[in-house]
């Protein structure tokens, strides 16, 4: 009797830890945003990008020059030749680093400047990497790489495994920086010619906005490792480079969880024209679907291309789906990608400001990860990443109301139950 109380109490004392580890995980201590954005200016007033340099963010900085990437015959080739040559330092950041012969030749080139010299410093998500080769980090450090890994599984980090770095970060000497949403897997290799090889980008910056890169990956970096990067080789005196305006754009639980959803709440309630977003992950709650059909409500067009039956992720793809009928009857476009995964994360407001990075639009990327999004404010440039969204609308077929309302009802059903995990999709 004893020896059952004791076994009875000690299975009791398991639950409660668990159910404990559960909630730390699944709540936080901050309130979410309550009331919706009203629209008071434009994205080209000067009022919109003073107030989102200084309520939300880091200042807007000038003289910047940005350089798309689209898919991954042009990314890696890109990032790979600015580690090649290094000469200072090396930060890499990023959320998926498996096994393939892409790690294989980003493991070669990080090895390679660590012995020529090259302060190296690699921050791996702990889980996003689990499909790593078992010898790439012992030979990375090794040759002399610095490795970290953000939130392992710890008994003292167990209220953090929720937590998530997904930012895609790479600066080079502090000069040269890189962002977007590739991971380093052999999925982003190719030109999204067929299944096999996805569709997505990355970004290459010169200008002030690298020193910004870079500080976002030193806030994690000494988050990990307790050190903290100084000197010019990590933030050099940075000229211009070119006449974009730009700014790098870091959320966080533990700095405000609904930062980046209010920067993107923040766009929306700004636009006056046009709403262009391209959506690897799209599951907004009731507050941004809101935000989006108020914006549709005094004329503005929204179109948005989301992943169709290439999807990497089963149940996002399923409550994605669940959300579209409201967005749909308010005349919102919703276009769905066909020859492969569509991974791609911008949005384009009214031909001026663009936001890219590692961000979904998701609960997931709004309030449990840590994300980054350069925000770049150019005529010129929002119309070319205009001109790639309707290249991908081309390859993509467009969901009607009509058709959405007559899936069928086990669809409904499965869509339903995958709707239930929303806040953690």
């Amino acid at each position: 009797m004893k020896e059952h109380l004791i076994i009875s109490g000690s299975i009791g004392a398991v639950a409660i830890i668990l159910v404990t580890i559960l909630v730390l995980n699944l709540t936080g201590p901050e309130k979410h945003i309550q009331k919706p954005l009203g629209h008071f200016y434009g994205v080209s007033d000067p009022q919109f990008m003073r107030e989102l340099g200084t309520l939300l963010g880091p200042p807007v900085l000038d003289g910047n020059s940005i350089e798309d990437l689209q898919n991954g015959d042009a990314i890696f080739p890109s990032m790979l030749a600015a580690i090649r040559g290094a000469q200072h330092t090396i930060t890499f950041e990023t959320y998926i680093y498996w096994s393939g012969q892409i790690g294989l030749e980003f493991r070669e080139a990080l090895v390679e400047r660590a012995t020529a010299g090259v302060k190296v410093h690699v921050l791996l998500d702990w889980v996003g990497s689990q499909k790593m080769d078992g010898n790439t980090i012992p030979i990375l450090r090794q040759a002399g790489v610095e490795v970290e890994l953000y939130h392992p599984l710890h008994w003292y980090s167990l209220a953090r495994m929720n937590n998530r770095t997904h930012r895609k970060l790479l600066v080079v000497d502090g000069r040269v920086g890189f962002t977007g949403g590739v991971g380093i897997a052999d999925q982003w290799r190719g030109n999204a010619q067929n299944p096999d090889y996805w569709r997505d980008s990355h970004y290459r910056v010169e200008g002030p906005a690298v020193a910004q890169i870079q500080a976002a990956f030193a806030d994690n970096w000494m988050k990990t490792s307790g050190r903290v990067l100084q000197g010019d080789g990590y933030f050099p005196p940075l000229q211009p480079a070119g006449e974009q305006r730009a700014q790098m754009f870091i959320s966080s639980p533990r700095a405000g969880g609904d930062s980046m959803q209010l920067m993107y709440l923040f766009a929306l309630a700004a636009a006056e024209r046009t709403i262009d977003l391209s959506a690897a992950y799209f599951v907004p709650d009731d507050f941004t679907r809101s935000a989006m059909i108020a914006a549709i409500a005094r004329g503005v067009r929204v179109r948005i291309i989301v992943p169709g039956k290439h999807i990497d992720t089963f149940v996002v793809g399923k409550a994605s789906r669940e959300t579209w009928g409201e967005l749909l009857q308010a005349g919102a476009e919703i276009h769905v990608f066909q020859p492969t995964m569509f991974h791609c994360k911008m949005l384009v407001v009214d031909d001026l400001l663009v936001s890219v990075g590692s961000t979904n639009f998701d609960n997931r990327s709004f309030r449990l990860n840590d994300e980054a999004n350069l925000n770049i404010y150019d005529h010129a440039f929002a119309l070319k990443m205009t001109g790639i969204f309707e290249a991908d609308l081309k390859r993509s077929t467009e969901m009607t109301l009509a058709e959405w309302q007559d899936r069928p009802l086990r669809e409904r059903l499965m869509e339903k139950l995958a709707g239930l995990f929303s806040s953690q999709l």
